[in-house]
């Protein structure tokens, strides 16, 4: 009996213990703090380079022009002569001609081409694998490039004084959290699968499209096309419920890591970012396509800019 009565208890206390093995524990208390500071210095460092990024003298925020360079000769410059006004710059910055799809330049003042002093020449289009050619003119301060976009050249031009850079309203930003940092599951495509793409000028772009990543926000299955622009991350342009009611209306961007070998991807809704439209009428962002448009609030990443609709930006001329 004595037998009995000890195994029994020695059951009793098996059980119980198993039963504490089952029970999740809460990580310890200064376990918790270090991941909060962790995720505060992160959020801090993340949006100070936001920040500068913006404000360099060749950011988004020094954009003042976009402008068609249509096949035949343009004089461009600051002067009310010329066939291009530019909002800054020289009065005669030079001629741009345009002939079977490519630009050449023959400056009408100082100005570097690449960082070297020029009179101009043959210029190459954003859509170069090396890059477009930079035009710097009022001592460094000014930068037209060539880009392409919907089978047409334009001038792009920006300047270390741009208004909308010296005036720059700083951004705000949702209080998020650590809780908007979702773990998804990426699904690849077959290789080379694009998506059509259509940006505020009403061209459509095929991007690269390499998978969809699926995930949970509030108990929702979600899904969100991944697109590849060869920066070594995946491009997400999204909207979401927040979107003309808080954030900006056209959409938000995200930048996520590739995924490891087992598919595993960490989206960070803190992250999210405005376009480039939302500080400057003259960029030709990308819209949110049909499939990235979520039917949840997200309350995380950057809010709408303040000054945006001061500025006229969020259309394009």
């Amino acid at each position: 009996m004595k037998w009995m009565v000890s195994m029994a208890a020695l059951l009793v206390a098996v059980a119980a213990c198993a039963r504490e093995a089952q029970v999740p524990t809460a990580p310890p208390a200064s376990s918790q703090q270090e991941a909060a500071k962790a995720y505060a210095r992160e959020q801090y460092l993340w949006r100070a380079k936001r920040i500068i990024d913006l404000n360099r003298p060749d950011g988004w925020t020094s954009l003042v022009g976009l402008h068609w360079l249509d096949p035949g000769v343009h004089r461009v410059g600051s002067d009310p002569d010329n066939g291009i006004r530019l909002a800054m710059g020289p009065a005669h910055l030079g001629v741009f001609t345009v002939r079977d799809g490519k630009a050449s330049f023959v400056a009408d003042t100082e100005v570097t081409v690449d960082g070297q002093p020029s009179r101009g020449g043959a210029l190459r289009s954003d859509t170069s694998p090396a890059g477009a050619s930079a035009i710097g003119f009022d001592g460094g301060n000014g930068l037209a490039t060539v880009i392409e976009r919907g089978g047409r050249l334009a001038l792009r031009v920006k300047h270390a004084e741009a208004e909308t850079r010296r005036n720059f309203a700083g951004l705000d930003y949702w209080l998020g959290g650590m809780a908007w940092q979702v773990p998804a599951r990426f699904v690849a495509h077959p290789p080379g699968k694009t998506l059509p793409v259509l940006d505020v000028l009403g061209n459509t772009q095929q991007i690269a499209n390499p998978g969809v990543l699926e995930f949970e926000l509030g108990g929702k299955p979600l899904r969100l096309e991944a697109l590849d622009e060869g920066e070594g991350t995946l491009f997400i342009v999204f909207a979401d419920r927040t979107s003309g009611h808080g954030s900006y209306p056209a959409g938000r961007f995200i930048d996520a890591p590739m995924p490891d070998k087992q598919g595993r991807v960490v989206i960070d809704f803190n992250e999210a970012y405005n376009p480039p439209c939302a500080f400057t009428p003259f960029a030709t962002c990308p819209l949110a396509p049909p499939e990235n448009r979520l039917d949840v609030a997200v309350e995380a990443g950057e809010k709408t800019y303040a000054k945006h609709a001061d500025a006229g930006a969020g259309a394009a001329p």
